[in-house]
């Protein structure tokens, strides 16, 4: 059954490498198999898909980012993104929370190791991240990467209010984390926060510590309920440190590195698009087979003869050949220090993906009809999960809007007073 669905980016067709094609077939056969028949059950009751965490450890790809000298799979920005987008069509919230635990990988894996710095400080980064990635793939455990704090702090502008204060051994940690996806469920919360030599110590965001805090461990608890409009199996509930002690071991990147890696690195701002990538695919594949009568289930009845269906086909793939497009392109230019215009079209990019993924829904419904609402069918819900990724952190739609108009206008370094 799995090798009749198409992938997403035919490797022939849009040039992929033989390592980026096997990913993206691993990644689909198991949402295929493993993770379409529960997502709606996890969307229905708002629980998160610890099954399909399951099955992603036996697969290898929880160590999808982990460097192969490591034991992982070695997967780039770009290769990871589109593996992703082929989970996020058939399983949005699994897609979006593997997100965040793959995070904790491409930071201190790929992202860092193309970074430039002192040798005896990487050899050093070297060392603490085997701890992690080791829990990973030899325990299958869960890492997330809790950052929202509802400021510019996550994209390295501004200091995080979650602090961790040193000590002899290591750190005290104490704030706040909200949209916390895999609150409860993962195994470690790399949390960003701001390190701080003594309690009244001024913040500042050079003083970055990204910081793996054990979910077991004492004054850590998740609070307030969770059912949202869409993306319910993310579970991403407020996340509360109060005076959580961690030994120097929890360290997953150097003192002060990650808002370098942030301003040199913006391309992993768009991490987030390749769940919505996946269902704006997933949205054009319902419609061409409800059309066709090939939906499972429902009655075999075809409606494809109609113009006023085709054309809104056509609508639905010019759309989404678009966003496939700017997408692609943007993710192939990821690099340390990207130009200007490559940084525009990442912008773009991310706002058309997260925008034309609910455009693309919306189409499906009016072109299929009223029974295509019905919540046996999974329509309905990408509907409701594509509405998400507008309003995501750090570069929402808005946002996106905003830093394009400026970029266009101004040079870096240029006000109106030059």
């Amino acid at each position: 059954m799995t090798q009749d669905i198409e992938p997403i980016f035919h490797p022939h067709l849009w040039g992929l490498t033989d390592k980026q094609a096997r990913l993206c077939d691993m990644a689909r056969n198991l949402a295929v198999e493993k993770f379409a028949p529960r997502a709606a059950g996890y969307d229905r009751n708002a629980s998160f898909p610890s099954e399909n965490y399951v099955d992603l450890a036996k697969s290898g790809l929880l160590g999808i980012c982990i460097p192969e000298t490591e034991g992982g799979l070695g997967a780039d920005l770009k290769s990871y993104m589109l593996a992703a987008a082929e989970i996020g069509r058939f399983c949005g919230a699994t897609a979006l929370t593997f997100n965040m635990h793959v995070s904790s990988c491409l930071w201190t894996g790929d992202l860092l190791d193309q970074l430039a710095f002192d040798a005896e400080l990487y050899q050093s980064h070297q060392q603490m991240r085997r701890l992690h990635y080791q829990r990973i793939l030899n325990e299958g455990k869960i890492y997330s990467q809790p950052f929202s704090e509802g400021s510019a702090a996550a994209a390295g502008f501004k200091a995080f209010g979650t602090t961790a204060l040193k000590t002899e051994n290591g750190w005290v940690i104490n704030g706040k984390k909200i949209f916390a996806s895999l609150s409860g469920h993962a195994d470690y919360y790399g949390a960003l926060c701001t390190e701080l030599d003594s309690p009244d110590a001024p913040h500042s965001r050079r003083n970055t510590m990204y910081i793996a805090i054990p979910a077991d461990a004492k004054g850590v608890r998740v609070e307030g309920e969770w059912d949202p409009l869409g993306m319910r199996g993310t579970v991403s509930r407020t996340l509360i440190f109060e005076n959580v002690e961690v030994d120097r071991q929890a360290q997953l990147m150097p003192a002060g590195i990650y808002p370098q890696a942030a301003s040199r690195w913006p391309h992993m701002f768009m991490t987030l698009t390749p769940s919505y990538m996946g269902i704006a695919q997933a949205c054009y594949d319902f419609t061409i087979a409800y059309l066709r009568g090939e939906i499972p289930g429902v009655p075999p009845v075809k409606r494809r003869m109609f113009p006023t269906k085709q054309l809104a086909v056509a609508q639905m793939r010019l759309m989404l050949d678009q966003t496939k497009s700017l997408w692609f392109q943007a993710i192939s230019e990821a690099r340390p220090d990207p130009c200007q215009e490559s940084l525009m079209r990442a912008w773009s990019a991310q706002h058309t993906v997260m925008e034309n993924a609910n455009a693309l829904a919306q189409l499906a419904i009016r072109t299929c009809g009223g029974q295509s609402m019905l919540r046996s069918l999974p329509l309905e819900r990408l509907y409701r999960d594509s509405r998400c990724g507008s309003l995501m952190l750090p570069w929402t739609a808005e946002l996106c809007l905003d830093m394009l108009g400026k970029a266009a206008l101004y040079k870096p370094g240029e006000s109106d007073d030059d």
